[in-house]
């Protein structure tokens, strides 16, 4: 579990394809500073288990389904990518209740520019955008944010200087692409509807 709140830029270190899936080495001094084997840091958003942790660097499994469904399968060395570790029950929740677990990939379709923001509009993969509602949260590349507008295959969100410096989005072009993962309450309350229906 996480809150969406990035802790610090990491950088890929090293990609090993190992037939249908992938180990990927990762630098990033603040989350390696107390992980230990087993425990799960949020990479763009995708929660990986550390394998191991050296140095800095610390190594993580990655399946073919979780290549195939997210942008960790365009990693390469030097991409720079967003990490969280996982809350704790101790833990401020700043954002909101993030799993980990990538719903779509979306692509930035533009970028506005404000006197210190920005607005930043995404395409959304089919089947998602019932899920996303206005002023809801929404989790791009492990950053939960707060949706400003909403259509059936778009929404935009506002993104303030502190994260177009601290995170990915800063760097980030039209045409990226880029993890998302919806408010897991929407889906639950669908599913229970949908049942309460029958």
């Amino acid at each position: 579990m996480f809150t969406g709140i990035i802790e610090e830029l990491g950088t890929i270190v090293a990609v090993d394809p190992l037939g249908d899936s992938a180990r990927l080495a990762i630098r990033g001094a603040t989350v390696t500073s107390d992980a230990a084997h087993g425990d799960s840091i949020a990479v763009n958003g995708v929660c990986l288990t550390v394998v191991d942790n050296a140095d800095g660097v610390f190594t993580a499994d990655v399946m073919g389904e979780t290549l195939k469904r997210s942008t960790l399968g365009a990693l390469a060395p030097g991409s720079a990518v967003n990490l969280e570790r996982a809350a704790t029950v101790a833990t401020r929740l700043g954002g909101h209740i993030v799993q980990g677990h990538v719903d779509g990939v979306g692509t930035i379709l533009a970028r506005e520019a404000g006197d210190q923001w920005e607005t930043v509009t995404f395409a959304l993969p089919e089947g998602l955008g019932r899920y996303v509602v206005e002023k809801g949260s929404i989790t791009v590349d492990g950053i939960s944010l707060t949706v400003v507008t909403v259509t059936d295959d778009t929404f935009s969100v506002g993104l303030i200087p502190t994260t177009l410096k601290l995170t990915t989005l800063g760097a980030k072009g039209v045409g990226d692409r880029v993890n998302l993962e919806v408010d897991i309450m929407a889906k639950y309350v669908e599913k229970l509807l949908g049942k309460a229906a029958r």
